[in-house]
């Protein structure tokens, strides 16, 4: 039987647990770079009345928070982004480098402490719970969003070289990203430690994200040619191969010189 995500003591009653807190500068990098790019989120954050964006478990340091609020000021100068962490000493920690009402930090869980942001980014958070918890916690920081708001969620390497994560609106997941270093795998289904809780334990045969994956490494092995002129053009000839093949790629070759291919969820659901 699933646990249920118990309740940090305090006043605040966040909903959650603590995660081990490892992060790194610039390991959000990619993920912070796509949000940039996205067009949905682009137009969600344009849009909104309130540009309040939450960055749900940033760590023991805040840094990845605040590289994050600098790159989202780049399409919205006024963008409030708030760190939320259950650990009060993670809390009390960045508040040296808090600068309100631009960027607070503040303790909470997957309530939000209240919040109901636009853009709501949550990384390498889910990964410590069961499936059926990361689903009962996707729902439940949906429920959070403001009207058109978007969640983030997913999981990367220590350094940020290797991310996988999904999209999702108030009605469920919408898209599937995977992001990538070219120089740094031996072939595309290298990401598969890196899948999001939802799909981890679902990369076995007669699921979609392994036909996903082992598509790509076909896609890769065929695009062998093109190693010579360097891993980047390797990965964009790929994901060409994969997108020919029928595959809902929404992304262009733009994004995939990035190391980058996003997909429709039903791609992937398991």
């Amino acid at each position: 039987m699933a646990r249920t995500p118990r309740l940090a003591a305090g006043r605040a009653r966040a909903l959650g647990s603590p995660t081990r807190g490892t992060t790194n500068p610039n390991r959000l990098r990619r993920v912070d770079r796509w949000m940039v790019g996205s067009p949905e989120i682009r137009a969600a954050l344009l849009a909104a009345a309130d540009p309040l964006v939450v960055d749900l478990g940033y760590g023991a340091t805040p840094i990845t928070t605040v590289e994050m609020a600098a790159r989202l000021r780049t399409v919205r100068p006024e963008v409030r982004v708030l760190g939320l962490e259950i650990d009060p000493e993670r809390v009390a920690a960045a508040l040296p480098v808090a600068d309100p009402p631009r960027l607070q930090f503040r303790r909470g869980g997957f309530e939000l402490a209240g919040a109901r942001p636009v853009l709501l980014r949550t990384f390498n958070v889910l990964r410590q719970y069961t499936e059926e918890e990361s689903a009962a916690s996707w729902a439940r920081m949906r429920s959070r969003l403001a009207p058109g708001g978007l969640l983030v969620e997913g999981t990367c390497d220590e350094i940020g070289r290797r991310c996988c994560w999904v999209t999702l609106d108030a009605s469920g997941p919408r898209t599937f990203t995977l992001s990538c270093l070219p120089s740094g795998i031996e072939q595309p289904s290298d990401l598969a430690e890196r899948l999001p809780k939802a799909l981890i334990h679902r990369n076995v045969p007669g699921e979609r994200v392994h036909d996903l994956l082992a598509a790509l490494d076909g896609c890769w092995a065929t695009a062998a040619s093109f190693a010579p002129f360097g891993p980047r053009a390797r990965w964009v000839e790929t994901i060409r191969a994969f997108a020919a093949a029928g595959w809902p790629v929404l992304d262009t070759r733009r994004r995939w010189r990035l190391g980058e291919v996003t997909v429709e969820w039903s791609a992937v659901a398991p």
